[in-house]
């Protein structure tokens, strides 16, 4: 069985208290996800890469711009991986993705990250989308709005994903 798994947005500016759209608690993932990153056979990772006058910013303020340290991904989380940058919350935006998924053919799809309402749910649904199994690693992903948050996993789950753990996704 082909696994890919989907490292969502796992930017400086998200995963630490200096970043511009700090995700609380994120940067206590980053052990975790490193783990996961470097246990994935097929790695894709998302990265928000945002102009410095992104229309994006009148809600969420601005983050990733382009060229600045915030937009990076911390050094522990580079493993390899195939980078989809995008100008949207979702990933299916990017041209570069739907080739890539077609040559890669995976049998079921692996997703962490951050923001679990926003970029990781566009992930995670559209990729269920695709008919496929698809596993969210739950300790793994760090919310902004725990009950949008709670909402998504609740519809994730009742959609036939399948809540995982970092754990058993390692084993």
């Amino acid at each position: 069985m082909k696994r890919v798994y989907f490292d969502i947005d796992t930017q400086i500016d998200f995963l630490f208290p200096t970043g511009a759209l700090y995700v609380p608690g994120a940067e206590l993932l980053v052990p975790t996800l490193a783990r996961l990153n470097r246990g994935a056979g097929t790695l894709i990772s998302t990265m928000c890469a945002h102009a410095e006058d992104d229309p994006e910013f009148l809600k969420y303020g601005p983050h990733c711009v382009i060229g600045t340290a915030g937009q990076l991904k911390p050094a522990a989380l580079m493993n390899g991986q195939h980078i989809i940058e995008k100008q949207q919350l979702d990933l299916f935006t990017s041209p570069k993705l739907g080739p890539l998924l077609v040559e890669l053919a995976a049998d079921e799809y692996v997703v962490y990250g951050v923001v679990t309402e926003l970029c990781v749910r566009f992930a995670a649904l559209g990729l269920l989308g695709m008919g496929k199994p698809v596993r969210l690693v739950t300790d793994a992903i760090a919310p902004l709005d725990a009950q949008a948050a709670a909402r998504f996993l609740a519809d994730f789950a009742s959609r036939g994903g399948e809540l995982t753990t970092a754990s058993q996704m390692l084993r």
